[in-house]
């Protein structure tokens, strides 16, 4: 001790310079306080970008809500969408970089009992910690906000989607013709002519509408004329025919091409797309390709006139499958 007390300024025993500062000329006590400070304007700085982050998502999710409803503009639908996305990104990676322990720390294997040193130093984490969350209440609710705003502003487009299809894709124009409305549709050709049963021959394949519906996409339908001794109608369908008079839905029951070859001979009719082959005088079954179910068949009639009406919708939806096709 007394080589150090000869010095001027000399050290005492635990390292320290007589005047008070540490061997490296730091303060003692001002090192920590000035370290805190730093630490607290960084903690400042992070929480207003994340403050920022969160707001400017809020109002990107808002905005993107106003511009769909009034029309919607793609390029600034753009716009609102990538600030209410950007803004939650950075408020994100901010709060990960600044506020979040990334301290990854390896050591061996030790006795689980704790030492009261390690106690009394979890206590004080716990309880920083705790602070700092409860310091941390309003950019969470901010954070559930932008979320939220995100989440309502999608809901928007689902306006796109359109109305309900409802049973649209089950029943065509026809369907006017059933459920004792007592108004029968005539079938017309693609000029809107009526058509009669002596318009058909045995080789023909006749392409019908319903009357002021010709460009109707899924009402199409086949008229043939068949050997009505080896007709096997369903049973229930007995009366769906006028004479040798046949009528079945054009639109393949596989992805809905339209069924355009008629192989007279022998009564099947052909869809190109896929070679799908159905039996005219068995219900159009399918005996060959990837379809699955028959075509659907339309009850056929007279009017006063006679010319060919239909009296309900087809058997079945037609064309191909979709979701929900086997409900009522």
């Amino acid at each position: 001790m007394s080589a150090y007390a000869s010095r001027g300024g000399g050290r005492d025993g635990d390292g320290r310079d007589g005047d008070g500062k540490d061997g490296d000329g730091k303060d003692g006590g001002g090192g920590g306080e000035a370290d805190r400070e730093r630490a607290g304007r960084v903690d400042d700085r992070a929480e207003r970008l994340v403050v920022a982050g969160f707001v400017t998502s809020i109002i990107g999710a808002v905005a993107l809500a106003v511009v769909y409803i009034v029309g919607g503009q793609p390029q600034w639908e753009g716009i609102t969408l990538a600030l209410a996305l950007g803004g939650i990104g950075l408020a994100i990676a901010v709060w990960a970089r600044y506020f979040m322990d990334a301290e990854e720390v390896v050591e061996d294997r030790h006795a689980l009992a704790s030492t009261e040193e390690e106690v009394a130093a979890f206590t004080a984490s716990f309880e920083g910690g705790q602070q700092t969350l409860a310091r941390r209440g309003l950019l969470t609710k901010l954070g559930l906000g932008a979320l939220g705003a995100l989440g309502l502003a999608a809901l928007f487009p689902i306006r796109s989607l359109g109305p309900r299809p409802g049973k649209g894709l089950k029943e065509t124009a026809f369907a006017a013709a059933g459920g004792g409305s007592g108004k029968p549709l005539r079938l017309v050709d693609a000029e809107g002519r009526p058509i009669r049963p002596s318009d058909l021959s045995r080789s023909s394949l006749v392409t019908a509408w319903p009357e002021g519906h010709e460009h109707d996409a899924d009402a199409p339908t086949l008229l043939l004329q068949v050997d009505i001794e080896e007709f096997r109608p369903l049973p229930g369908r007995e009366d769906w025919v006028v004479g040798e008079i046949v009528a079945y839905s054009k639109l393949c029951t596989h992805t809905g091409c339209p069924v355009g070859l008629y192989q007279t001979e022998l009564d099947l009719l052909l869809c190109p797309c896929h070679q799908s082959t159905f039996d005219v005088l068995h219900g159009a079954e399918p005996v060959f390709g990837p379809a699955a179910r028959p075509l659907p068949q339309l009850p056929l009639g007279l009017d006063e006139e006679g010319f060919l009406i239909a009296t309900g919708d087809f058997s079945a939806p037609v064309g191909g499958g979709f979701w929900d096709r086997g409900r009522t």
